[in-house]
């Protein structure tokens, strides 16, 4: 049979037209992912987790601006847990800073990462990947779909009506049998085939930087389970309402020692003053008596 006219059936045409459709889709597809995989890649190894702290906002923005990692990035965003702290004035008006919880010293997530991100929300959700996935099934349905079709269309143009043309007609047959046939395993060949390449092409474009950024953001952010990080805020909330009841019960004996030192320092010494005059001015008045009251001390004296 001529390879021509093999290759010019249109069955065949568009079985081998599908094919090579499916193939550019799927290497377009997954060469952009992959460049916007290793931007992601390239971000995220410029931070470390020791100064996620400080470089938050930076990251942050880059992510919420990215349209490709924003929206897990906002789910993301509301699991973390920050390593907060508080200002605390010394004597001198000096500032310290005292962590809250003790055991969050950087950023945490009680939600581990690969939650978000996921094959699922950076590979096959950026295109249509449920198309992608049926190609196969429909190149190999292809197959008896033209092979069926060819056969139909063989028994209708035979002609018994004279020797000559059945002979003809029944050598037609053959051949489009033989088309038909062709077709089933170019079909079958060709979801083979597409399947391999599909797999090869999402493993070394996909998958593996895929894993590599999942490394990194599980490296970035410990994983820190919610009711772990509950029981640290109330293991310092104990320590506070401890802290808070000793000084109460504390309060009264401050404010006596402090209330005596007060007394002590500002109202004995005026008090004594006070009874030293007194004690000036009744002298002062027993002398007039003794003499008569005729002496002007009392006037002197005021």
């Amino acid at each position: 049979m001529n390879l021509l006219y093999i290759f010019t059936d249109i069955p065949i045409l568009i079985v081998l037209f599908t094919f090579l459709f499916s193939i550019i889709y799927c290497l377009k597809n997954y060469i952009s992912l992959n460049k916007k995989l290793k931007v992601l890649l390239n971000f995220l190894s410029r931070f470390k987790k020791t100064d996620l702290n400080f470089r938050f906002k930076e990251i942050d923005e880059w992510m919420s601006l990215n349209p490709y990692v924003s929206a897990p990035w906002l789910e993301f965003k509301n699991t973390l847990v920050f390593s907060e702290s508080v200002a605390l004035k010394g004597k001198n008006n000096d500032l310290t800073y005292k962590e809250v919880s003790s055991t969050v010293q950087n950023v945490q997530t009680t939600v581990d990462p690969l939650y978000f991100f996921n094959e699922e929300t950076l590979v096959t959700s950026k295109f249509n990947n449920k198309f992608l996935q049926t190609i196969p099934t429909i190149l190999t349905g292809f197959g008896p779909l033209f092979t069926f079709l060819n056969i139909a269309i063989a028994f209708g143009k035979i002609d018994f009506s004279s020797q000559e043309k059945t002979v003809a007609s029944v050598a037609g047959l053959m051949s489009s049998m033989q088309v038909a046939a062709l077709v089933s395993v170019i079909a079958v060949g060709s979801s083979l085939i597409f399947l391999m390449i599909e797999r090869i092409l999402f493993q070394k474009l996909c998958h593996s930087p895929l894993a590599k950024c999942e490394d990194m953001l599980g490296k970035l952010f410990d994983n820190i389970s919610s009711e772990k990080f509950l029981l640290e805020l109330l293991k310092e909330t104990k320590i506070q309402n401890n802290a808070i009841s000793n000084l109460i019960v504390a309060m009264p004996q401050h404010f006596k020692v402090a209330l005596n030192s007060s007394i002590a320092s500002n109202l004995v010494p005026y008090l004594e003053n006070l009874i030293f005059g007194i004690n000036q001015v009744n002298k002062n008045m027993k002398e007039v008596a003794k003499n008569g009251g005729k002496s002007d001390d009392v006037d002197d004296l005021f």
